[in-house]
């Protein structure tokens, strides 16, 4: 097995938003905003080489929205999607598997093109994986998720043919392909998946929006955006405790200087141990 870290670009979010009640004196040690607040998140996604399968964990915000909706997110960067798979060899058509931790459009976004009029895959050969109870959750949205869960980016993998859906049973993880479990955790949305992988003798977690950046690591920096800010609070103590005591190497999708990390525990609780590249981890 071989892993990738594929960047598809930077955007800028509301500082505030993405560290909820926690004072922007204390994030912004980590994340420094600009005059307008914002602060720049990395769309950084996985890809994973394995028994003929290329699996890319989350593909980015896309390109087919129109430039009043980019105008919120201040998109920048040199890297994008297609770059990172072309500098690796590969194409999009070479995709079997894309796999959406969840359905916010940061997330899910490149999966769709336009063409003419019409939304379609951007990846033709591919299966997209997402759990039937986040799907429902997306495409009845409430009303504090709306914006996040756009309808161009998420009908027409169903109308593809090419959607399949990962069965979340009682347990808390669940066996996906060889090699790789999911963790579901549901307080930054429900059922959002996170994929954990074994590779070389380590374990690596894709932390999505669990663990935005090393700067989200103590406890109560939990975004504005988690539906269930105190079930976050919950599923992030436990997973940070494990994550300690077992030395996962925990991937970062949005942190924009750092696409790895470990943690270690320290009287202050657990906390940052070191942090670069994916491949100072993997070797």
């Amino acid at each position: 097995m071989k892993l990738h870290s594929i960047p598809t670009g930077n955007f800028k979010l509301d500082g505030g938003a993405m560290f909820g009640v926690v004072p922007k004196s204390l994030w912004q040690r980590t994340n420094p905003a600009d005059s307008n607040n914002m602060c720049t998140w990395a769309m950084r996604s996985l890809l994973i080489e394995d028994q003929g399968r290329l699996i890319l964990v989350d593909c980015g915000i896309g390109d087919k929205q129109d430039e009043k909706f980019f105008s919120h997110f201040h998109l920048h960067g040199e890297d994008s999607l297609d770059k990172s798979l072309n500098k690796l060899g590969f194409h999009r058509d070479d995709i079997t598997d894309v796999f959406l931790t969840h359905l916010h459009f940061d997330h899910c976004g490149g999966a769709i093109g336009r063409e003419g009029d019409q939304f379609r895959p951007t990846f033709k050969n591919a299966h997209f994986w997402s759990c039937e109870r986040h799907w429902e959750w997306a495409t009845k949205p409430n009303a504090r998720e709306k914006a996040s869960f756009l309808s161009e980016n998420i009908r027409p993998i169903a109308d593809s043919g090419q959607l399949k859906f990962i069965d979340r049973a009682s347990s808390e993880t669940k066996s996906v392909f060889p090699g790789i479990d999911v963790y579901f955790m549901d307080g930054h949305t429900e059922s959002q998946m996170l994929p954990k992988i074994e590779v070389g003798g380590r374990t690596i977690v894709f932390m999505a929006d669990l663990l935005p950046s090393v700067g989200h690591i103590p406890l109560p920096y939990v975004m504005g955006y988690d539906t269930r800010p105190l079930l976050t609070l919950d599923e992030k103590e436990k997973f940070l405790n494990e994550a300690a005591d077992r030395q996962y190497i925990l991937f970062l999708e949005h942190d924009s200087e750092n696409e790895c990390c470990v943690v270690e525990h320290t009287e202050r609780g657990v906390r940052l141990a070191r942090a670069g590249k994916l491949g100072d981890f993997l070797g």
